[in-house]
């Protein structure tokens, strides 16, 4: 699999356009009772997955470099995995909604659909191929029965 930019990347540049949009466009600014509120709860949830989702691929011993799928001793499909097979990818995505509410301009959430675009095509369907290959009918029987996002 060769990755043009690896997810880090891809999240730190959608984080840098988001606040470049928010300062640069006129308009589209947004305030809301209990936006604080929601964009801690969005922090919090997204950090809670990003970080249970590492440890238990860190717990079964096997590879979360996206970069070396090849390296993937096990198929990680419990906790968190039975509800969503990309969960890293979803705390991110909740990172960047909270960080779009931070900015209060609602032109920031086209960027995050992008993100969403962008990972679904360059970076999830890829390590889905590379996955089937590696673990076969298991990876394919798990992609049926689990959503990609949530």
């Amino acid at each position: 699999m060769h990755l043009k930019i690896p997810p880090f990347f891809v999240t730190l540049i959608t984080v840098l356009l988001m606040y470049v949009l928010a300062y640069v466009l006129p308009f589209g600014n947004f305030v809301f009772t209990g936006q604080k509120y929601l964009m801690y709860l969005l922090l919090g949830l997204g950090s809670v997955i990003g970080f249970v989702s590492l440890v238990q691929f860190y717990a079964k011993k096997t590879t979360i470099n996206p970069k070396k799928l090849n390296g993937a001793s096990t198929l990680v499909i419990s906790g968190l995995y039975k509800y969503s097979r990309n969960p890293m990818y979803l705390g991110i995505l909740l990172f960047l909604l909270a960080w779009s509410l931070y900015l209060s301009n609602a032109f920031n959430i086209l960027l995050v659909a992008g993100f969403v675009s962008y990972m679904n095509k360059f970076q999830i369907t890829p390590e889905e191929t590379a996955l089937e290959k590696l673990f076969g009918k298991e990876y394919k029987f798990y992609k049926k029965s689990v959503r990609r996002w949530f």
